[in-house]
């Protein structure tokens, strides 16, 4: 069994981010390429985004961390620590409001 603290993950990638040229750090705790599950947190400094990208599957977003602005074309929701949001089946982007983490979930389509 694997066991991670996704507190001091968080605490970890949040500093990491803030300090990256990208704005962002990323640490996929479980499955990978070999996998059709896959769990990444994903920390983002304030201001910072992930750009619009396609689904590779169902998918979901846990926020642990921040406040946070998932978009789909004109489509907007926010979000916030406790908060599981559903990722649409379609391109879609990540907005940081302020410095944010989030646990991605990903069942990848085989």
């Amino acid at each position: 069994m694997q066991k991670e603290s996704l507190t001091a993950l968080v605490r970890h990638h949040l500093e990491t981010a803030r300090t990256a040229s990208s704005g962002r750090s990323a640490h996929t705790i479980y499955g990978g390429h070999e996998h059709v599950l896959r769990q990444t947190l994903i920390a983002l400094r304030a201001g910072s985004n992930l750009d619009e990208h396609g689904n590779p599957g169902e998918a979901t977003l846990q926020v642990l961390h921040g406040r946070v602005t998932l978009v789909a074309g004109d489509t907007r929701w926010n979000g916030s620590p406790g908060d599981l949001m559903t990722i649409p089946d379609s391109r879609h982007a990540l907005e940081a409001v302020e410095d944010s983490a989030v646990l991605l979930t990903v069942a990848k389509r085989t």
